[in-house]
């Protein structure tokens, strides 16, 4: 089943007492966003992260956190010293031209947990596969940390323009399929354009999506009429 729930994820979170193996945030980056019912304007980022890492900690295995890199101190700073966290990031050749300094080419994408990982079903051919190597592992190779896999850009079959900003749905697939087993469930604080309520359909993992903006959970049901809206 994939739930779709038009509210506030901290309301869900102070409400629910339900657990999900994985949860998938990818939270609005407070620099002033043209999103539709909400107003992307975050006085306090660090303590806004916080009570999202607090408040979702103790209801999964997994916590995945996909953010800008201009807040990479502020979270930092709000994640707890002892949690177990695994630092990775998405880079890309195509980011956004910059003609005054460098362009950013990557997004921070870090893992909190110390779960069971799912390895094997993210492997990828290895540089030995592809040059024909026969010390070459048949199964692939398990990825690193970098995860280069592309921006969404305007072209992209993938892209949604009726929301800003929106993640590749291979990146999410990873971050899914390392944490998530077949039997496990998945919580999406953000939903936006719907990336991990469709990708976990299409690996038949249970998920349950919260969109606060009224006009995208509209949309994201009207994409999929299988979807079991609230």
């Amino acid at each position: 089943m994939n739930i779709i729930l038009n509210m506030d994820c901290f309301d869900y979170l102070r409400e629910t007492k339900d657990r999900f193996t994985t949860i998938f945030a990818d939270p609005p980056d407070g620099i002033g966003l043209n999103y539709s019912g909400f107003e992307d304007k975050i006085d306090d980022y660090e303590q806004y992260i916080r009570e999202l890492l607090l408040r979702s900690y103790s209801r999964c295995a997994f916590f995945w956190l996909s953010f800008n890199p201009i807040r990479t101190l502020e979270v930092a700073k709000a994640s707890p010293y002892n949690w177990p966290v695994k630092h990775c990031v998405q880079t890309f050749t195509f980011g956004q031209h910059n003609q005054n300094d460098l362009g950013t080419n990557h997004r921070p994408l870090w893992r909190y947990g110390s779960g069971t990982l799912y390895p094997d079903s993210i492997r990828i051919p290895s540089w030995r596969q592809e040059n024909g190597d026969k010390r070459a592992d048949p199964r692939g190779r398990v990825p690193g940390d970098v995860f280069d896999i592309p921006r969404v850009t305007g072209n992209s079959s993938q892209r949604r323009s009726w929301h800003p900003t929106q993640l590749h749905e291979d990146l999410v697939e990873r971050c899914i399929k390392l944490t998530t087993p077949k039997s496990g469930s998945v919580l999406d604080l953000f939903a936006g354009t719907g990336t991990v309520h469709r990708v976990c359909k299409r690996l038949g993992i249970r998920s349950t999506s919260i969109e606060i903006s009224e006009h995208y959970y509209k949309l994201l049901v009207s994409e999929d009429r299988n979807a079991v809206p609230r």
